[in-house]
């Protein structure tokens, strides 16, 4: 109220003796109101900014539930192998004389990689080819002599007992012939050992030995390690616990089989990037470990760039079962606490409100949802701080940004071990 009109109102009216008339109750009653209605400042009305004003409700983002065949992806550690090895040895005694591979190349099934003196193995090969011509000549006079004592002994010119003489005279020069030829068959394998080849294609590591060095005195010497990394084996563990829920709840309807065909594989390499090429399951150990409860599997996986190399750990995601009417949603759009789950949903009148679910492990960054929702529900993912207690909400469309990873509405409590996920669909 104005400072005018308060004065007005506690300053009395001024009265002389000389005023004919004099203030009645009534009148100044009716003057106090006048001036009231005269100096109270007007009240604006509507919704525009006024103090009784309604805001507009606020814009959240929200994914629409929409039920599906889901993947249940273990995640486990793994370590790579070749899926061949050979170790190149000296199959003969001598001296290096050449290295005929570089170190670290790839090499071919039969290349030469080392060359030892074969001196030795030449001279043996050449005397034992002399042996078989002079087994072959002696053969071929006792022969000769069995021939001509036929008609002698059907003549009796000669004794019954000469003619055997011949005939075992003859087998026993056969008999020298193949011993000779097998004599040099040795020499010549023997000559053929001092050139050293790779048994198998692959890549092959450091030379073990140099020129010069004696190999294989009286023990097959390493010189070489030749791996094939292409396809690369991976071998990992899973819980025999695990697999026997798993194989229940795939028996009794709850879970499905990932496809028919072998368990698709995807490799995760250290520094959490994802290989570009998929592989596959291709068995699983009928023996559990009695120490640590673990069943080995086995993967294979393609490699024709040799980026993955033997002995490096991965983390694999192994596909073995799906179930059905599942659901994924964003992470950010569930609150995860020890006492529970939860995510908002938004109803057809914008009310918001929250709802309990039961996650079952996680797929392409996403949480995968085995209950708690139905086809249709509109669930929130962003906009939790504009959230007012009861005030309605207008939902929009989501979309993911690509520029940051989405982080979970409530505070961070861990991912949930992909590796316990059919075990929490199995029950």
């Amino acid at each position: 109220m104005p400072h005018a009109c308060i004065q007005a109102l506690y300053l009395p009216p001024k009265q002389t003796t000389s005023s004919p008339h004099s203030w009645t109750p009534t009148a100044l009653t009716l003057g106090l109101t006048l001036m009231l209605a005269a100096c109270s400042p007007s009240t604006p009305t509507g919704d525009s900014g006024g103090l009784g004003g309604t805001p507009p409700p606020a814009q959240v983002g929200v994914v629409t539930v929409k039920t599906g065949d889901v993947g249940l992806v273990t995640e486990l550690p793994g370590r790579l192998e070749a899926s061949r090895i050979a170790q190149v040895r000296a199959r003969v005694a001598g001296i290096v004389q050449k290295r005929l591979f570089i170190e670290g190349s790839a090499v071919q099934a039969g290349q030469a990689l080392f060359q030892i003196d074969a001196s030795p193995y030449q001279a043996t090969l050449a005397s034992a080819q002399a042996s078989v011509t002079k087994a072959e000549a002696n053969l071929m006079q006792t022969s000769a002599q069995a021939e001509r004592f036929k008609p002698l002994i059907e003549a009796k010119a000669i004794s019954q007992q000469e003619f055997i003489n011949a005939q075992a005279a003859q087998k026993l020069a056969a008999a020298d012939v193949a011993v000779a030829k097998a004599t040099e068959q040795t020499a010549r394998i023997n000559l053929g050992y001092a050139a050293i080849t790779s048994p198998i294609s692959g890549r092959i590591g450091r030379a073990l030995v140099t020129e010069g060095a004696l190999v294989g005195q009286g023990e097959a010497t390493p010189m070489a390690l030749v791996q094939q990394i292409d396809p690369m084996y991976i071998n990992f563990t899973q819980s025999a616990a695990e697999v026997m829920k798993l194989r229940r709840a795939m028996e009794s309807g709850q879970l499905k089989r990932a496809g028919n065909q072998a368990a698709s594989v995807k490799v995760v390499l250290e520094d959490g990037t994802e290989y570009a090429k998929p592989g596959k399951l291709l068995f699983s150990d009928l023996t559990v470990d009695s120490t640590s409860g673990q069943i080995t599997l086995r993967a294979e996986v393609p490699n024709p760039n040799g980026i993955l190399l033997p002995g490096l750990f991965v983390r694999v995601r192994l596909e073995q079962a799906q179930i059905s009417n599942a659901i994924t949603l964003p992470q950010q759009a569930v609150t995860r606490t020890p006492q529970g789950d939860s995510v908002m949903v938004v109803d057809t009148d914008g009310k918001v409100s929250p709802r309990p679910i039961k996650v079952g492990g996680q797929q392409s960054g996403e949480w995968v949802i085995l209950n708690g929702l139905q086809n249709g529900d509109q669930v929130m993912v962003d906009g939790f701080q504009k959230l007012r207690a009861g005030a309605p909400v207008k939902p929009v469309p989501w979309q993911a940004s690509g520029a940051a990873p989405a982080k979970t509405a409530s505070s961070p409590v861990g991912t949930v071990s992909a590796a316990t996920s059919p075990a929490s669909a199995a029950r």
